[in-house]
């Protein structure tokens, strides 16, 4: 019988007992967790800069809470025979005009303008996430309500603001007055960034799942947007405040800010010092060097922060 023309090539054809089925459609799966926030803790705790302003921050922190650690030394005992006197056993950066010590002055000013800075950016934050939230998600009348009335705060510097506002006020200059001062026309920015951002998630598909489920548009604000829609807004309120820090040493230098008389500030004493600039400058140099370095921190922290949550910054390193 004649062999066909195009004969049909044999196919080997291995033996089911041989063949490792499970392990070929097996799927591999990290068994690492990850989102957004564990990406980005890896990220920041590979990075020098996030330890060196961690370090800061916890000096800082721990000082402004116990001052008394660091030194005995009554930071309002004047002694007008030590009068600008330089350091000496037990009083390392020698003596104010008044002759009070001034390591034992910079160190509890600590406490005051961390309080100030904390309390700014807990308004700053409160009055942005609810005013930014509302006029994205809803949209409508409300988001240009809020949207003009930013508008009008934003366009007042906050800073002159404040000036006026302690100006009237007085006879009620307190930490928790100077932080509504500043904090009272600082939200707007917080506001407008976490506004931008929820315009972007609101149409994600787990909230339009959300909707479809029967949860109500508040619910459906509160679990699944604002949670999704708050790594912006921690990167401008770990920013922010340094610059509420800054914000409240220029109104104490000013002379509107808090009361020399009732409390300790790093702008107080600035302010106090430049008038013996010439012949003194250590009096100016370590509470500006302190003020330096907390601001310094922060904002470290504040860039490693937006960076780690950025993934297309990690992905470009």
């Amino acid at each position: 019988m004649p062999e066909p023309k195009n004969p049909i090539p044999e196919h080997f054809v291995a033996p089911f007992e041989e063949t490792p089925v499970a392990a070929v459609d097996a799927v591999k799966i990290d068994e690492k967790k990850s989102n957004l926030w564990l990406d980005a803790w890896r990220d920041m705790r590979g990075r020098p800069m996030f330890w060196i302003s961690a370090a800061i921050i916890l000096v800082v922190l721990v000082v402004s809470l116990f001052p008394q650690l660091f030194t005995q030394v009554d930071p309002r005992a004047a002694d007008l025979g030590m009068s600008k006197e330089g350091p000496s056993e037990g009083h390392p950066l020698g003596y104010t005009a008044q002759g009070e010590d001034v390591f034992s002055r910079v160190l509890h000013g600590t406490s005051t303008s961390v309080s100030v800075g904390l309390l700014v950016v807990l308004i700053t934050f409160v009055v942005g996430t609810i005013a930014g939230s509302l006029a994205g998600y809803f949209g409508g009348w409300v988001d240009t309500v809020i949207s003009r009335l930013g508008d009008i705060f934003f366009s007042i510097p906050y800073i002159l603001a404040a000036v006026i506002v302690m100006t009237v006020f007085q006879e009620y200059r307190n930490p928790l007055t100077i932080a509504f001062a500043i904090g009272g026309f600082s939200w707007p920015v917080s506001a407008r960034i976490l506004r931008s951002e929820i315009l972007r998630v609101r149409n994600a598909d787990y909230v339009m799942a959300s909707t479809a489920l029967g949860l109500s548009k508040f619910k459906t604000l509160v679990r699944h947007v604002i949670p999704n829609s708050m790594a912006p807004l921690i990167v401008v309120t770990t920013l922010s405040l340094s610059a509420a820090i800054v914000a409240e040493a220029v109104l104490s230098f000013l002379g509107v800010g808090l009361p020399p008389a009732d409390y300790i500030s790093w702008g107080n004493d600035i302010s106090a010092a430049q008038r013996d600039l010439r012949n003194d400058p250590q009096l100016l140099l370590w509470p500006s060097l302190a003020l330096a370095t907390t601001v310094l921190g922060f904002v470290m922290l504040g860039e490693v922060v937006r960076d780690a949550l950025d993934p297309k910054a990690r992905a470009q390193r």
